[in-house]
């Protein structure tokens, strides 16, 4: 296990849209810790893999495996397993064949592949499936004969680059609690690239959320969820999605339409604000400081709970109900000022 450092990475290249860029990122990841890098697609997250891996060369800053500086390191000295999207996997190898491959090209012990092999077999219950060929196995049989090649080789690193993409959900979510557990016995220094929030939200020690090649903020989900620094972030966290309300400041008040909402800071200048509500944070009940009317669009059953889509002034409003509440055409749904996000239009926190 190692630990690793980004100081000051960039990295350039043309494209049709000319010259395109990721950085300045600069970046500790503490030695077992398990770092998801997360943002929409084109942000730069495989950019960022890669350049750790050895695929591609920075343009200029400094990336450190320990305590070794390994810009000019070939991809195959680094000591680091990456597991793709498409896995990778050689079809007319079995399933053992594929896990020992690594060790093989290392020209490692016999008996050290006996016993890496059995044991990485056990981890990931591919045992009945050692004699099989990649074409003879499901898609999260192949996803784990993946993990399983990059775990016998006991690298410094893992880079895992959205691994369970290709998943249908009821496995991808069973794969993902694998994936933790996993982690949380070999505690293997971790890098995994996502576009999915639910997957960065559930996996990560911490998360780094990029935007345009750049570090947007870093930190715990959980802080990431409730203290975001922009509205890149805090939009991208969230199911359903943050709530955005455009609205105008004046005497006090934050007016949406014809309707007004108390504002909980002091200081503001008027003028035109966007403010973010958390779904979770809306009730029917009407004991919170702030009521509003909104207009029901459309209702979707989720199960347990009622998806409910609302329109306030030609602004949309969604959120959560329990299966079994009256829903009418018109709702007054309440929440507390202080639950409110405030951005200005340029999309900059503000509080």
């Amino acid at each position: 296990m190692a630990q690793l450092k980004l100081d000051q990475v960039v990295k350039c290249w043309q494209s049709s849209k000319g010259t395109e860029q990721v950085g300045e990122i600069s970046l500790e990841v503490k030695d077992g810790e398990f770092l998801v890098l997360v943002g929409a697609s084109g942000c730069g997250k495989s950019t960022v893999l890669r350049l750790i891996a050895g695929l591609d060369t920075p343009t200029s800053g400094n990336i450190y495996i320990g305590d070794r500086l390994v810009n000019q390191v070939p991809a195959r000295q680094r000591d680091v397993a990456m597991v793709f999207q498409n896995y990778a996997l050689y079809p007319h190898m079995t399933v053992a064949e594929n896990l020992t491959f690594g060790l093989k090209m290392r020209q490692a012990d016999p008996k050290l592949m006996r016993e890496r092999l059995k044991t990485v077999a056990k981890a990931l219950n591919l045992e009945p499936l050692l004699q099989r060929k990649p074409s003879q196995l499901s898609g999260g049989q192949q996803q784990r004969v993946a993990l399983g090649r990059a775990m016998a080789r006991s690298p410094q690193l893992f880079l895992l680059d959205e691994p369970l993409s290709n998943l249908d959900t009821q496995l991808r979510d069973q794969t993902r609690a694998e994936l933790k557990l996993l982690h949380q016995q070999l505690q293997t220094t971790t890098i995994y690239v996502t576009h999915d929030q639910v997957e960065a939200m559930t996996l990560g020690d911490r998360l780094v959320m990029l935007d345009r090649g750049k570090i947007c903020q870093v930190g715990t989900p959980l802080e990431i969820y409730q203290n975001p620094q922009n509205l890149t972030v805090a939009s991208f966290l969230g199911s359903p999605k943050l709530n955005l309300l455009t609205v105008i400041y004046q005497d006090q008040h934050f007016m949406i339409g014809d309707q007004a909402i108390p504002c909980p800071w002091s200081a503001l200048s008027p003028g035109q604000y966007i403010l973010g509500l958390r779904p979770e944070q809306i009730r029917l009940d009407q004991h919170s400081a702030v009521s509003l009317k909104v207009q029901v669009l459309l209702t979707e059953t989720l199960g347990s709970e009622v998806l409910v889509r609302t329109s306030l002034a030609q602004q949309q409003i969604q959120f959560k109900l329990a299966v079994g509440q009256a829903i009418t055409d018109y709702l007054e749904v309440s929440f507390e000022p202080e639950c409110l996000l405030l951005f200005s239009t340029t999309g900059d926190r503000l509080r």
